[in-house]
């Protein structure tokens, strides 16, 4: 008797490809967000004017180069969506106008960086700190060519659902920024003593070497040459980039609510004094630093959606994108739970300055409420982007983010109309009543675009 064994395939699992692709993005963001890590613990290791410069300069180049590099991140949807469609080859011509893009952001960008008076100009610093500033802004644009270059590489590798090379390269620039942190701000190996400006010396070495190192291994890899991105430098489209734009621009805006919310409470907060500033640093790299898992997995939550939807199926879009939202949740109330735990060892890790550490303390505790609103409002919005959806989100992030966050923090932080004026704390308990109904919103359109689609 013949016996027939019937292999069965293993069901569809949205969480189960939502974890494979996401950790390698975790990884990647986790060594991005690495760097800034070393910097603010090298630097306190210098001074708290070292500290408290290198808070102040990396709002400030975060609030210029996340907002234009958010222009970018229409990449990823697109390619996304071509690639679910089978469409190989135009998503090599996506890439050649993303490069036009990167052009026309990065001057911007270099011109923002090397004249950064708007911004200093909110935080009235005291000159040892606004000398230090100035100069880690001006070394800071020497970076931009670089970065927005490995940008469009992380668009094209994530679009496709290869993030692993894109971790690798992260995590190979983290290893050689910590030894170049080292030379430049203590002048190790004969190098001048740069201090907090050290920090964006090495991160400029680091980003150009990382951008050469991507594209040479990604233009002779063969599993690439599907998308003829070797072939001659394509002219620029205004209907693609057009196209392209309609989409990125409210991206970018989204990032500059988000971002410059988060720079100018740095700026008001500066105005408390070094000490202050330092602390408010270190609760602030820590909500930077968590912010790294939702974002993750919005990210794969997007690519998968915008492949489920180049293929023509709606319904499975859609429970990606709730598995996405249910996942990030689960994984933000742990983290939460270990910022309220152990927010005294975090403070010291970060600085040994016991005054700082005794604001900061609270102030982590805050994160931790923060965080989990972080994490909705990561998922959801980036789940919409898969659905290329983001005039919407940009609409709703600069009336919480601004209005509620920035303003009342504001108020609640630097005036005395509701009580005695908390300073920092004051500023998170107001970044906490913005992010919520930020998320809380862009969960509530997901959930109309999602089921208009299917």
């Amino acid at each position: 008797m013949a016996h027939t064994l019937c292999m069965t395939e293993k069901p569809y699992s949205p969480s189960r490809e939502l974890m494979r692709m996401a950790w390698p993005m975790f990884v990647a963001q986790l060594a991005v967000v690495a760097n800034g890590l070393f910097d603010t613990a090298m630097a306190g290791r210098l001074s708290v004017a070292d500290l408290a410069a290198v808070g102040i300069a990396s709002s400030v180049q975060a609030t210029i180069l996340m907002s234009l590099m958010g222009v970018l991140l229409a990449m990823p949807p697109i390619v996304a969506q071509l690639h679910g469609a089978g469409r190989r080859a135009a998503i090599g011509r996506e890439i050649h106008q993303g490069v036009w893009v990167s052009a026309a952001l990065g001057l911007v960008a270099v011109v923002m960086l090397r004249f950064p008076q708007p911004f200093l100009a909110v935080s009235q610093l005291q000159p040892d700190v606004d000398a230090k500033v100035r100069a880690y802004l001006d070394a800071s644009a020497w970076a931009v060519p670089g970065i927005l270059a490995f940008r469009l590489f992380f668009g094209l590798s994530t679009g496709i659902g290869r993030p692993r090379p894109v971790m690798m390269f992260n995590l190979l620039a983290l290893l050689l920024k910590i030894p170049l942190n080292a030379v430049f701000m203590y002048g190790l190996l004969g190098a001048p003593r740069l201090g907090a400006p050290g920090c964006a010396v090495a991160t400029a070495c680091d980003a150009s070497l990382m951008a050469v190192l991507a594209w040479r291994w990604c233009l002779t890899n063969p599993d690439y040459a599907e998308f003829r991105l070797a072939t001659r430098l394509v002219a620029p489209d205004a209907q693609t980039i057009a196209a392209f734009l309609r989409l990125g621009v409210p991206i970018g805006l989204t990032f500059l609510a988000d971002v410059t919310a988060f720079t100018f409470m740095a700026l008001f907060i500066a105005r408390l004094g070094p000490v202050v500033a330092g602390a408010h640093q270190i609760a602030a790299n820590v909500a930077v630093l968590a912010f790294m898992l939702p974002l993750s997995l919005g990210n794969a939550t997007a690519v998968l959606a915008g492949h489920a939807l180049g293929s023509g199926e709606a319904g499975r879009a859609r429970r990606i994108c709730w598995t996405g939202v249910g996942l990030g949740l689960a994984l933000a109330a742990m983290l939460s739970t270990i910022f309220w735990i152990a927010a005294g060892p975090i403070a010291a890790l970060y600085s040994p300055d016991l005054e700082v550490q005794a604001i900061a303390v609270p102030l982590l505790v805050l994160v931790g409420v923060y965080h989990l609103a972080d994490a909705l409002q990561a998922v959801a919005v980036n789940a919409l982007r898969g659905y290329k959806r983001s005039a919407v989100p940009m609409l709703i992030y600069t009336t919480t983010l601004w209005g509620v966050g920035l303003g009342g923090g504001v108020t609640l932080g630097l005036t005395g109309t509701f009580g005695p004026p908390r300073g920092a704390a004051g500023f998170w308990l107001a970044a906490i009543a913005g992010i919520a109904l930020a998320g809380v919103s862009v969960t509530v359109y997901l959930n109309a675009v999602s089921r208009a689609k299917a």
